[in-house]
């Protein structure tokens, strides 16, 4: 208020003291392994398991799948598309279909004949949307014995995935709808078993590399020293 104030002709405020602000701490690290994200899976009703699958792939926002319509997919193309302006930073999103995605959106389409819904996953009765599933999802988390877990874990996984998988960073912010590198690098995160692999990939290089080794002669006359490998 005091630098809105600040900033208005005349000012307001003669001056904007100094006040400090407290450090955030809302940076979460969840995420999933594949095995979690299938116990999870096996044990969710049917109806949320293509969205989560989605989700898992591909890290987009929950809100993002659960509106997502069939006017958005392309089952003959294998493409699913977000529109600008649809998303939280109003850019839009291509992503292609991989072969489990293609099967279980074509089995929805075939569904979605009986409902006439506009809106890809639907609930458990086929009469709308998906909207609230926090007590199925803490359900199926009990029973699937992986602890607390958020959807939106789904995001940091997908993120984690991809650059694991090699895709360039550049594609995997445009499929998860990261717009800074930033978030992205936030949302890339690093495990315990991550950090073993670093270990047993520098271990390997190392063991690669020659015994070649820099000997400095030093050479009296000149007083320069001169290098040799020996």
């Amino acid at each position: 208020m005091l630098n809105l104030g600040a900033q208005q002709t005349p000012p307001l405020v003669d001056r904007v003291p100094y006040i400090p602000t407290l450090k955030e701490n809302n940076v979460r690290s969840g995420f999933f392994e594949h095995g979690d994200f299938l116990a999870l899976r096996e044990v969710l009703p049917d109806h949320l398991k293509g969205l989560v699958t989605f989700g898992y792939k591909f890290g987009w926002r929950v809100s993002e799948i659960k509106n997502l319509t069939w006017r958005q997919v392309d089952l003959n193309e294998g493409i699913v598309r977000l529109e600008p302006g649809t998303t939280k930073n109003d850019e839009g999103r291509t992503i292609y279909l991989d072969d489990e995605l293609q099967g279980l959106l074509s089995q929805l389409k075939e569904n979605r004949y009986k409902s006439l819904q506009p809106y890809v996953f639907l609930n458990e009765d086929g009469t709308d949307k998906i909207k609230g599933f926090r007590r199925s999802w803490s359900t199926a988390c009990n029973k699937a014995g992986i602890g607390k877990r958020l959807f939106h874990d789904f995001r940091r996984t997908a993120v984690r995935n991809m650059v694991r998988a090699g895709i360039p960073e550049g594609v995997a912010m445009k499929i998860s709808g990261h717009k800074t590198r930033s978030v992205f690098e936030r949302y890339n995160i690093v495990s315990d078993r991550d950090l073993k692999q670093a270990t047993q990939k520098q271990t390997e290089y190392l063991k690669t590399q020659t015994t070649t080794k820099t000997v400095t002669i030093c050479n009296l006359s000149t007083k320069k020293g001169l290098s040799k490998s020996a």
